[in-house]
C-alpha cells in the first residue's frame, strides 16, 4: 500500500508528538515537562490534534508490541490496523522511547516492524511464513495484497506454503513461494540470495529472471547484476554469527558497526589485517575484546559508544 508523502512540518509534528508521549510514559517526567507538553499542545491546533491521535491510538494498541501501534501513528486508515493485529505476532515488545526518539527517515520511522542497531527480530506472519530482521532494518507488511515492502536494512523470509509472498525494494519485486530468501538494502542496491527454493525477479529495468539455490544477484536501477554462488549452509546473522575467513580488518570492522550503536573507529595501519573465524553478535564487546587477543592491536574505550582500535603500545 502506497502512502503519499506528508509535508516536513507535518513530519516534525507527529515525531514530537511521539516523542512526548514516550517521555510521558517513561515515568521520568516532571512538572516542568508537563507545563511544557501543555504549551506545546496550546500553541498549535496541529500539535492537539496529532497528540490525541498518539493518545488515541496508544490505548487503542496497548495489548500490541509498542512497534506496530507506534508505527501506525501517521496512518489512519482503521482497516490497516486491523489487519497487522490479525496479520502478525511478534513476541517481543520493543520499548515506546527507543521507537519514537530514533531519528530515522519518515519511511522508516513509519514502517509496520522495525529493529535497532544491534538487534534481531522473527516474527511468525499469518499464514505460517517466517520473517526475520536484521540490525536496523525496517519493513511494511501488507498480508492482504501478500507484499512485504523492504524499507531498510536486511531481512529473510521463509515462505511455508504455495501461496506466493512479493517482497518490493526500490529496485524491483522479488516473489517466492516453499522458499527462503535474504534481501539486504544497501545504498545503491539491492542483494538477493536465495537460500532454499527459487525465487522469482523483476527489476524494475530489464527482463525478469530465476534465481536458484545458494545464487545470489544484486538489483540496482539499471536492473541486475551478474549471477554469483555462495555457501547457504555457512552460519550467517540469521544465526546471529559473524563469520570472516582471512578477512581485511577493516572490511570486518565495517561490517560489525552495523551491529554496534556509536563509533567504531581504527588506524588506517589496522585496515590490512586478516580475521579468520565465527563470532556471535551478542555480544560485540567481547568480539573486540577476541580481536585484541588474536591480533596486534588494542581497544582504547572513552565511552561505551565511542570505541577507538590502534596498534598496540599505541594511543588513539
Amino acid at each position: 500500500m502506497k502512502h503519499s508523502e506528508p509535508s516536513s512540518e507535518l513530519r516534525n509534528v507527529a515525531r514530537a508528538a511521539a516523542q512526548w508521549l514516550a517521555l510521558m510514559e517513561s515515568g521520568t517526567a516532571c512538572e516542568h515537562d508537563r507545563v511544557h507538553l501543555q504549551q506545546w499542545r496550546d500553541s498549535n491546533s496541529a500539535h492537539e490534534s496529532a497528540w490525541q491521535k498518539a493518545q488515541l491510538l496508544r490505548q487503542r494498541f496497548h495489548k500490541l508490541p509498542t512497534a506496530l501501534a507506534m508505527a501506525t501513528l501517521d496512518r489512519p486508515d482503521p482497516g490497516r490496523r486491523a489487519l497487522l493485529k490479525q496479520a502478525l505476532c511478534v513476541a517481543a515488545v520493543v520499548p515506546t522511547a527507543w521507537l519514537v526518539t530514533r531519528q530515522l527517515p519518515l519511511d522508516v520511522w513509519r514502517a509496520d516492524l522495525q529493529t535497532a542497531t544491534g538487534e534481531h527480530t522473527r516474527v511468525p506472519l499469518a499464514d505460517g511464513s517466517m520473517l526475520q530482521l536484521n540490525t536496523a532494518s525496517a519493513v511494511n507488511v501488507d498480508m492482504n495484497a501478500r507484499l512485504l515492502t523492504l524499507v531498510r536494512g536486511e531481512m529473510a523470509l521463509k515462505v511455508a506454503g504455495s501461496a506466493p509472498l512479493t517482497i518490493e525494494v526500490p529496485y524491483g519485486r522479488v516473489t517466492l513461494s516453499r522458499s527462503e530468501v535474504c534481501l539486504r538494502l544497501e545504498a545503491g542496491d539491492c542483494r538477493v540470495s536465495v537460500i532454499s527454493g527459487t525465487a522469482q525477479l523483476q527489476p524494475l529495468q530489464g527482463a525478469a529472471l530465476l534465481l536458484h539455490e545458494g545464487q545470489r544477484v544484486s538489483l540496482g536501477v539499471t536492473g541486475a547484476g551478474a549471477l554469483s554462488q555462495f555457501d547457504r549452509l555457512q552460519p550467517g546473522w540469521r544465526e546471529q554469527v559473524l563469520m570472516a575467513q582471512n578477512q581485511p580488518l577493516g572490511d570486518f570492522l565495517r561490517e560489525l558497526s552495523r551491529y554496534r550503536a556509536g563509533l567504531l573507529r581504527w588506524e588506517p595501519a589496522l585496515e590490512q589485517l586478516r580475521v579468520t573465524g565465527s563470532f556471535q553478535l551478542g555480544n560485540t564487546d567481547r568480539i573486540l575484546t577476541l580481536l585484541a587477543a588474536t591480533l596486534p592491536l588494542q581497544v582504547q574505550t572513552r565511552t561505551r559508544y565511542w570505541v577507538t582500535l590502534v596498534p598496540r603500545n599505541r594511543q588513539a
